[in-house]
């Protein structure tokens, strides 16, 4: 844990990683507490109705355990890849944290995501097996026959059929006992895809080590996380390293229970009244959340809302947003910035030093993070570069899954490459002035275009296809397509909407272009690239 010091200095200065060369993820979590007199709580799940269902630590600790019994019995073995198909339900958790024990490598998926967003991160994981519901299921066995690797599909909620598995059936043949996997630090435990600017996504593969690297990045915007009392909730899905690493499992690290309940489109109110009702201490929320809550509150602070901390990442904070927060909530959005690869290496603790609005903060202790030259050489204060965070480093990725040149194109020098570039005030500030690359920033999500181009491309209208982010004043950023149409296809707003709804079922429904302009033609460097930097001054 962070030391509790009086300054930005004092904690800095003396703080020390603890990293074991022995860990497990699931080991960390659930041994130490399922022990425990009292049976301590662990998660309130809330349904789509609002049921609620209380699981303690042993709870979670027993149904893991079935079900990592469950997937050595289908022949998994040390190193296999399953899939987490799912929204926030105990399910999740227990997936994740079954195929931890059992050595294996979790790979989670976004519950939006199309046919094709499924398939090609099944296939290039190779996933030999799959955890989801009913909703998740409809779109597998379309793709299934395209998926020779998947043996096993595992379906919640007593769904099914068509040569799947009762997921609650399994777990209550199995065991409930379970010796845990003796895994390094250092061995796979976790790939997460992120959207390139390129081409397909890149799974990004993290060790175990990756919570305890995350640690001070929670502890810090959280402002020194956790207290007692403390009860941690997020819109954000738990298939993004924002909702497992930043809330769920390193509150359960420091045994902190935590409130799963995910609507499947954001609603502010509801979310207000979650809060005040639950009694949330902390919570994770996304600047458009913010905005949309702010929208909703208009001007007044709801009762009974009594957090402790809410930190806020993926997209800069504005003064105005900041005031909104202080007289709503009572307490300052610590902002804190990171990436997929690479999570909660700069943020804010208000307690700690002033929060400048429009800066992500200063490192957070334990990272080393400079802005650096295209050689990885740390530039001066003032000057504007990449931000780079240095390696070796607990928190970050191993190498990206399948795909050596992308990984040897991430570093420079000592220096991991965010592809954000900003500058460092002469105080150790971070103020991000842009992308390095033509990454899209909306509603939190990055998103690369090459996924979203390449899905286009496969529209029989489509001739040439470009995607770029545009400004809008809830989400950041929006994706806008420009479209050259095929010989004989002509412009119209009916083809617009069906080049839309055939991304969002292709994709997701946040990577679909909620603008469509059709061009007769696209800025093209001479060697055949896309100039998305020209698109994006057309807006």
């Amino acid at each position: 844990m962070l030391p509790r010091e009086k300054s930005y200095e004092e904690v800095a200065r003396r703080f020390r990683w603890r990293v074991p060369e022995r860990y497990n993820i699931a080991s960390d979590l659930l041994d130490r507490f399922a022990t425990l007199e009292g049976e301590p709580l662990a998660l309130i799940f809330l349904d789509e109705r609002h049921r609620e269902r209380r699981y303690s630590f042993r709870e979670i600790a027993g149904l893991t355990n079935r079900f990592a019994n469950v997937l050595r019995a289908r022949g998994l073995v040390r190193g296999d890849r399953i899939g987490v198909l799912l929204p926030q339900t105990p399910e999740t958790a227990i997936a994740h944290l079954a195929a931890f024990k059992a050595g294996l490598v979790s790979v989670p998926l976004f519950t939006l995501f199309g046919e094709e967003a499924l398939e090609f991160r099944l296939g290039d994981s190779g996933a030999k097996a799959l955890v989801t519901d009913a909703i998740g299921l409809e779109k597998i066995l379309l793709i299934r026959d395209r998926l020779p690797d998947l043996q096993s599909i595992f379906v919640t909620g007593g769904a099914g059929g068509g040569g799947t598995l009762d997921f609650d059936a399994e777990l209550a043949r199995a065991k409930d006992s379970f010796a845990a996997v003796e895994t390094a630090a250092d061995d796979p435990a976790i790939i997460i895809y992120t959207s390139g600017t390129t081409g397909n996504p890149k799974g990004a593969l993290h060790a175990h080590r990756v919570l305890l690297g995350h640690l001070p990045g929670v502890e810090m915007p959280h402002e020194f996380f956790p207290e007692p009392g403390d009860l941690f909730w997020t819109p954000a899905d738990w298939a993004w390293i924002g909702g497992l690493f930043d809330v769920l499992l390193p509150a359960w690290h420091h045994g902190v229970p935590v409130l799963a309940y995910r609507a499947r489109k954001f609603d502010p109110d509801e979310a207000f009244a979650l809060m005040a009702r639950h009694g949330v201490r902390n919570a994770f929320m996304p600047p458009t959340a913010l905005k949309l809550m702010r929208q909703a509150s208009e001007g007044r602070a709801p009762p009974g809302l009594r957090p402790r901390s809410i930190a806020s990442g993926g997209e800069t904070l504005g003064d105005e947003l900041l005031d909104w927060g202080r007289a709503t909530f009572g307490v300052t959005i610590n902002e804190f910035y990171g990436q997929t690869e690479c999570n909660l290496v700069v943020g804010n603790n208000a307690s700690l030093f002033p929060v400048r609005p429009g800066s992500m903060g200063r490192a957070i202790p334990g990272h080393e993070v400079e802005i650096v030259d295209a050689k990885g050489q740390p530039l001066p204060p003032g000057e504007v570069g990449e931000i780079g965070v240095r390696r070796p480093d607990p928190v970050m990725f191993l190498r990206y899954w399948n795909n050596d040149a992308a990984t040897r194109n991430k570093y420079a020098g000592e220096y991991l490459l965010t592809g954000d570039t900003g500058q460092r005030d002469a105080d150790g500030y971070f103020w991000f002035q842009g992308r390095a690359d033509d990454v899209i920033t909306s509603a939190g999500y990055r998103i690369g275009p090459g996924e979203i181009e390449n899905c286009l491309m496969k529209h029989p209208a489509v001739a040439l296809a470009a995607a770029v982010g545009v400004p809008d004043p809830v989400r950041t950023e929006i994706v806008k397509a420009f479209l050259v149409l095929k010989s004989g296809r002509s412009p119209s707003e009916a083809l617009a909407r069906e080049i839309q709804d055939f991304v969002k079922v292709k994709l997701a429904a946040h990577e679909y272009p909620r603008q469509v302009e059709f061009v007769d033609s696209l800025p093209m460097t001479t060697t055949g690239k896309i100039i998305r930097r020209e698109l994006r001054k057309r807006g």
